[in-house]
């Protein structure tokens, strides 16, 4: 993923000016194809069987779904102070969450941690959505930038299942806020995000091909442990 904050990071990451020209494209709300099969298909974990019927809430969040149940999102869905998973991923707290995965999954604890290592990679500790200004937190400074609906994208993943992007173009703020943003959390229609993965940079095309890095973020109220206990109940 291009990033434009401070300190800019792998793939995801904050540097202290634009890394790229804003790259607006047309807005299609068609299917697109992610090509790599490490694709994180937003249910953490590809190897579970399809057994849901389309039209349940488990379904939806496991990424099978139908195109005429997506609907546009405002902003507000996203609204609130949220912090990075990355930090506990590091500091060993999401160790539990690790081995969970690995008893149900096809990869060790070791194993998914690497994966989530790349997932969750960022700089960014900390994000503040209030009406339409996102502010990006890092290291004590922060960057802000105001931002618009720009429609949403159905991704189609390679393990069969799908998510949607829901995009966001800034309109004005400060130069190093990056020029899009484009939530994903498992949801298809308005409701309040109580996670999300996000990315961000400023070629809207480019940021639809990032499947390896999603940076994730849960309210800032929350503890390491509540985290843990929020994402082993899904």
């Amino acid at each position: 993923m291009q990033t434009a904050i401070t300190k800019y990071v792998g793939a995801l990451a904050i540097g202290s000016m634009l890394l790229f020209a804003a790259q607006a494209q047309a807005q299609a709300q068609g299917s697109r194809s992610a090509d790599d099969a490490s694709a994180h298909d937003h249910s953490h974990d590809r190897d579970e069987a399809h057994d849901h019927s389309h039209g349940s809430d488990d379904a939806i969040y496991k990424g099978f779904f139908e195109d005429d149940q997506v609907e546009a999102r405002p902003l507000s869905d996203w609204e609130g102070d949220w912090q990075s998973v990355y930090p506990y991923l590091k500091d060993g707290t999401l160790d539990p969450v690790m081995a969970h995965k690995a008893e149900h999954g096809d990869k060790s604890a070791e194993g998914y941690r690497t994966y989530y290592e790349t997932g969750y990679r960022t700089e960014v500790d900390r994000i503040v959505i209030s009406g339409d200004s996102v502010t990006f937190h890092e290291d004590g400074n922060s960057i802000e930038g105001r931002y618009a609906a720009d429609g949403y994208e159905i991704l189609t993943y390679e393990a069969g299942n799908r998510g949607v992007r829901y995009i966001f173009e800034k309109t004005e703020g400060d130069d190093e806020a990056p020029q899009f943003i484009q939530f994903s959390d498992h949801r298809i229609a308005p409701a309040q995000a109580d996670h999300y993965h996000l990315y961000w940079g400023n070629d809207r095309g480019a940021l639809l091909e990032e499947v390896t890095n999603w940076p994730t973020y849960y309210p800032s109220s929350l503890s390491g442990d509540q985290i843990v206990s929020e994402m082993m109940a899904h």
